[in-house]
């Protein structure tokens, strides 16, 4: 196997990282400032654009000097080779993992079975700028002779939820074409999308590797046919193209083999934004926007592949996660950024995530003893201010956070993101410190109420504080910036799948409740009993046949 498998608790370091535990959990992270002048600056990692302040955590200097010991012993470096080499990590499904090879640069060579991928990678890229820049100028036409005005996406998993989100995010750079986005199998979803549409003038990207998947396919097939409506069949042609490998079954479908964009099975389908299936994002955003996306994510793949661990963003952030997940006990996590422009962020990574770690299984195929994967959650600040931060300030559960800010706002207006600024600064102070007792007191002593009201109120204004944070500060929005941060998101799952010895690029959990639905579909549309099930479904089969 390419990756080798150890179990990271067997190690000397995590017995270490056990014993040093003990004696960090009490301390409150107030008093690790006070014991080191030179927190900041040990625990800050400035790089390019990205100014990443992880002091406000509960950890040490030392505490990550023994993580990365953690990170040696599993040989974490020889995985990150084996990752950009193109060896097979995914050895579950027999593939390599190379969405790194989506944003390379065309004079380098990634080898899969002996054949460099880079110039095939140029060839798709060359395609998607094309055709981006024939429908953007309106040189590609709709059967009726009308340039485009509308795309809609129709997709689901990673092939809706990258491109949605980075669509959204960057919504400022967007051109004149409006992008749609249909995944759910709910038929009101697609018929939403749908209703206001002007068949003549809309573009529709099928997005399915296999050209297989229920969903996505239902839906292609119910636009069709009421695209069919308004259009004869020879105008799908114009109207459709494809993201797949699945040539016969896009051509059956009706689509022109010229308008099929290729994608490979070394691009998963959460990390396949980078690929083909972004292509509605340069339709959105204009090819040089998509183009300025991969570059980012690149410097971030290198900033990831050669930075030494205690300078490295992804690595850092990963050991974090150990550290609270496997120590502390933190089953969460929270994402919280200070823009609505990446309201739909969080939403992205819970499928990078909790898809990629969420295994019971290591590498050598036993049951694991010690928790993976983190629950990812989280909204835009200061929106989840006034939402759930009453959970994570005086809450019984710990939950680090992430906190995304950016220095300057999109449209300069500076009252505005000072104001938004100052809560991303306040908030992450306000966790640290939270509010003792006699600060309370003195608090209330200055308001107009009886004593008796003063010591009633007391201890429910009393915050703890020593609530972990990291604060990552972003010059500004922009396609590049944005695909640095996806990138660094991506390598710390590769790192925390490392680490915790499990395979991070498959996804068996997400084929149980399918093949399921499969049969009882079939149940649905005939008068097939449905005794086979646990008495609960048989009952709700029941009642919701004879209710239809």
């Amino acid at each position: 196997m390419a990756l080798k498998s150890i179990n990271p608790t067997t190690t000397e370091s995590w017995g270490a990282l056990q014993s040093h535990f003990e004696t960090i959990k009490p301390k409150h992270l107030k008093e690790l400032f006070e014991v080191n002048p030179n927190r900041v600056k040990d625990l800050t990692v400035e790089w390019e654009d990205f100014y990443v302040d992880f002091s406000k955590n509960r950890f040490t200097k030392e505490t990550l000097s023994m993580l990365i010991e953690l990170a040696n012993e599993v040989d974490l470096k020889d995985a990150i080779t084996k990752y950009f080499e193109g060896e097979i990590i995914n050895a579950t499904e027999g593939r390599a993992v190379l969405h790194t090879a989506l944003r390379t640069n065309n004079d380098d060579e990634v080898f899969v079975d002996g054949k460099n991928v880079i110039p095939e990678v140029f060839e798709v890229k060359q395609k998607i700028k094309n055709f981006t820049q024939s429908v953007v100028s309106g040189e590609h036409k709709g059967f009726t002779g009308k340039p485009m005005t509308d795309v809609v996406n129709i997709g689901i998993g990673g092939s809706d939820l990258g491109p949605a989100m980075v669509v959204d995010s960057l919504q400022y750079y967007k051109n004149h074409l409006s992008t749609h986005f249909v995944s759910n199998v709910d038929g009101d979803h697609y018929n939403e999308v749908v209703k206001n549409l002007n068949p003549e003038t809309t573009l529709f990207v099928i997005v399915s590797k296999t050209f297989t998947t229920q969903e996505t396919l239902s839906n292609a097939n119910s636009i069709k046919s009421w695209f069919l409506k308004s259009l004869p069949n020879e105008a799908i042609s114009k109207h459709f193209v494809a993201v797949s490998t699945n040539i016969e079954s896009v051509k059956a479908f009706g689509i022109d083999e010229a308008n099929v964009f290729p994608m490979k099975d070394w691009v998963g389908g959460r990390f396949s934004l980078w690929s083909a299936v972004g292509l509605s994002i340069s339709l959105s955003l204009g090819y040089e926007n998509f183009e300025n996306l991969l570059v980012g994510a690149n410097k971030m793949d290198e900033h990831f592949r050669t930075s030494e661990f205690e300078n490295n963003i992804p690595v850092i952030s990963a050991l974090l996660t150990i550290w609270y997940n496997n120590f502390f006990k933190a089953e969460s996590e929270a994402i919280i950024p200070y823009t609505q422009y990446l309201n739909q962020f969080g939403t992205y990574l819970q499928q990078g995530i909790m898809e990629s770690n969420g295994k019971y299984v290591d590498r050598n195929g036993n049951a694991i003893n010690y928790q993976t994967g983190t629950i990812i959650w989280g909204e835009p600040g200061t929106n989840s201010q006034h939402a759930f931060f009453q959970l994570i300030h005086q809450g019984t559960k710990l939950i680090p956070a992430d906190f995304i800010g950016f220095i300057e706002s999109l449209y300069g207006n500076k009252d505005h993101h000072d104001k938004l600024m100052s809560n991303y600064f306040a908030q992450t102070e306000a966790l640290m410190n939270g509010k003792t007792k006699d600060e309370v007191l003195e608090e209330l002593n200055g308001q107009d109420i009886s004593e008796e009201q003063k010591k009633r109120l007391l201890p429910y204004k009393v915050f703890k504080g020593n609530k972990p944070t990291t604060s990552i500060l972003i010059k500004k929005l922009t396609p590049e910036s944005l695909g640095k941060l996806i990138a660094m998101y991506e390598h710390k799952i590769f790192v925390q799948g490392i680490i915790w010895n499990i395979y991070s690029y498959d996804q068996f959990g997400v084929e149980l409740g399918k093949q399921l639905a499969k049969s009882i579909l079939n149940e649905l549309k005939s008068d097939d009993n449905t005794e086979n099930h646990d008495s609960s479904t048989q009952n709700l089969l029941k009642f919701y046949k004879n209710n239809c």
